[in-house]
């Protein structure tokens, strides 16, 4: 028996996150618009009904029969999908792709730009906090020219409602270090973490995507082909249903994004293929590498100084090392082979990943002392130079070793 799919319910890509070219003298219905905007959605049932209206009688009223709205939700145990579904016969303009294997707001929304019509797309939050009439400055700012219209809080006219000084240093310390890792691509914009932007599809088109989180307009500043760009103020509205599912995790993942942006760049790309050896990889596992030498550097000081715990130092510094290395599988795990380790998710996965990684590193650390007395008795007679060769060989013996044997996918489904 087999099952009819609902006309207005759109099927979920498989491919990669890549922004297909619109398609000339095909069938009537998939003729090109003006307007196509996605909603990302989870858990905004009370919110979906009332956003919905608001933009189609807004839409309607300025360019009527020219655009679609595409609500694009996470499979919202509330059932938002299907409140959305619902309404399709009173509102034909809108389509609902309900996600049940992919999450993340970022993706939702480059999955309801790859189903869209639109020479046009956008992207508003189903929360109701991005007041909808802001839509028709943005499109107005498209219309004279500009490849990019961002709706934002820091120009004139913008601002937040009842933010908490937490929730503003929070943001604000956010905005400053993504002009500290990737200034020529946050720089761009005053609210470079704003979800609320429309853009020329042709900016986009043929261009994969990789983002990381919920700060889609990073993914576009980044990669797309974006040239002129435009900002309109906006006051962000408080939440007036549901609960904010902004947290630390959130945070996390901006600068993980943010990372992944700044080091994947053509020409590392381009050097990746050509020498046949991941550069970005290597880079990443490098400033995890970094950050583990601060760890080691704090505990062991934590434990053995006699200001503090004054453990005795040999117990110290294995305490020390091991931590370092657990701090050195989670980064790298969540971040140097996330494409790997998403594949292989579950504790088990994750404690044979952790295992493997912790042997190879003391496996290292044995090369490193014997490369470190080979250099400094047959080659460079200087500790200092000779513990850096010792300290760059190891690195390249963790990393490799550990692309090979602890993030491979060795399980598909």
């Amino acid at each position: 028996m087999s099952i009819i799919q609902p006309k207005n319910l759109l099927s979920v890509p498989n491919s990669s996150l890549r922004i297909p070219r619109l398609r000339s003298k095909v069938g009537v219905t998939n003729q090109s618009i003006l307007f196509s905007l996605v909603i990302p959605t989870y858990l905004e049932a009370g919110n979906i009904n009332k956003i919905v209206r608001i933009l189609s009688s807004l839409l309607d009223e300025t360019i009527p029969g020219d655009y679609e709205l595409i609500v694009v939700d996470d499979n919202s145990p509330d059932g938002t999908w299907e409140t959305a579904l619902s309404m399709t016969s009173e509102f034909p303009q809108l389509q609902v792709m309900r996600r049940e294997k992919e999450r993340g707001l970022s993706s939702a929304v480059i999955r309801g730009w790859q189903n869209a019509r639109g020479r046009v797309l956008g992207v508003i939050d189903g929360d109701l906090q991005h007041p909808p009439h802001i839509l028709l400055e943005l499109l107005n700012a498209i219309e004279k020219g500009n490849d990019l219209a961002v709706a934002s809080r820091h120009v004139e006219d913008g601002g937040v409602s009842s933010w908490s000084f937490v929730r503003r240093f929070l943001s604000r310390g956010a905005q400053l270090l993504g002009l500290i890792i990737l200034p020529r691509v946050t720089g761009r914009v005053s609210d470079p973490m704003s979800g609320f932007f429309m853009v020329r599809r042709s900016c986009l088109e043929d261009i994969t995507f990789n983002p990381i989180g919920y700060k889609i307009l990073l993914e576009v500043l980044g990669r797309g082909k974006v040239e002129e760009i435009a900002e309109v103020g906006y006051v962000f509205c408080e939440r007036q249903d549901g609960e904010s599912k902004v947290s630390w995790r959130h945070y996390l993942d901006y600068i993980r994004h943010l990372l992944r942006l700044r080091f994947s760049s053509e020409k590392v790309e381009q050097l990746s293929q050509r020498w046949g050896f991941p550069i970005g990889k290597f880079i990443r596992f490098g400033m995890v590498g970094l950050s583990g030498v601060f760890v080691d550097m704090a505990v062991l000081y934590l434990l053995s100084d006699s200001n503090t715990l004054a453990l005795p130092l040999t117990r110290s510094k294995i305490i020390a090392g091991e931590i370092a290395i657990f701090n050195n599988f989670l980064w790298n795990d969540a971040w140097t082979f996330a494409d790997v380790a998403t594949k292989q998710q579950g504790w088990h996965q994750r404690l044979k990943r952790f295992l493997k990684f912790n042997l190879i590193c003391l496996a290292g650390l044995l090369i490193n002392v014997l490369v470190l007395n080979l250099v400094f008795n047959f080659v460079i007679p200087n500790r200092y130079i000779a513990n850096l060769i010792a300290i760059a060989v190891a690195t390249v013996w963790n990393f490799w070793v550990n692309l090979k044997l602890s993030w491979r996918v060795t399980q598909i489904k």
